[in-house]
């Protein structure tokens, strides 16, 4: 007598790989949304780089830093803005606050239903000080260095 094998999967090694599959997704899709938001924050805090920059610039001009708007238009004295409402991903609005003809703040909030919310705010001055309020969208609460 003969046997026949059949070929194929069992239903059982099926199910090993459905659920080694399932395990692997549980383990890499948290890890992969945190590195989005780490790179989105790295990104933003280059922008703020930028801006602060841009407001030296400003400075430089007319001995004032640019107190308007931050989406008003850049004009390259303190009467214009620095051109910029949000972040090249969208993910953050930017805003001036205690602004003065010598200071100013620029910070980086979270945009509303983007991966971003939760993770932070980000602020910059004028004297270099560098702050990222982690978990708190609102700028406030304790902040550390970046």
């Amino acid at each position: 007598m003969k046997f026949h094998r059949v070929k194929g999967f069992s239903m059982i090694e099926l199910m090993i790989v459905v659920a080694i599959v399932g395990i692997l997704a549980a383990i890499v899709v948290p890890s992969y949304r945190s590195s989005m938001i780490k790179g989105s924050r790295t990104a933003v805090q280059t922008e703020l780089m930028k801006l602060a920059s841009l407001q030296e610039k400003i400075y430089l001009n007319s001995s004032a830093y640019a107190c308007n708007a931050v989406a008003t238009a850049y004009n390259g004295n303190s009467t214009g803005g620095l051109g910029v409402g949000t972040s090249d991903d969208g993910k953050y609005t930017f805003a001036l606050s205690a602004c003065a003809t010598n200071t100013y703040t620029i910070t980086a909030v979270p945009v509303a239903g983007s991966n971003q919310v939760g993770d932070g705010c980000l602020s910059i001055q004028e004297n270099g000080l560098r702050q990222w309020y982690q978990g708190h969208d609102n700028c406030t609460g304790t902040a550390i260095a970046w």
